[in-house]
């Protein structure tokens, strides 16, 4: 699986999100990256153009078409994030309530 995570204009930012720790959530998303012997990888890009969901990560399963997520700013959320990172399998119900449009795809 490949993980992108959104760290620039409003995603990441303590300016916009304030009692969230981004370094953290970060430093949890490439510690799993680490452990998984390759499985998954993360990078992070400058800005993925949606904002108004930050803060925005993106997971593209081998062979599925990737999955964006917004509102990704509490520990429970990254806890169901790291579990499906860790297990594979279809996206699981809980993270399915952060799903969101991306851009290109909006009307």
């Amino acid at each position: 699986m490949h993980v992108t995570v959104c760290r620039g204009c409003c995603c990441g930012t303590v300016k916009k999100h304030p009692d969230y720790d981004h370094e953290e959530q970060l430093r949890r998303l490439e510690a799993l990256a680490v452990g998984s012997g390759g499985r998954v990888r993360v990078r992070t890009a400058d800005c993925l153009d949606a904002c108004e969901n930050s803060n925005v990560v993106v997971v593209k399963p081998a062979g599925g078409k990737p999955v964006w997520l917004g509102f990704v700013l509490h520990d429970a959320v990254m806890d169901d994030l790291e579990a499906w990172l860790t297990s594979g399998g279809p996206l699981p119900a809980n993270l399915d309530l952060n799903r969101i449009v991306p851009p290109a795809q909006q009307a």
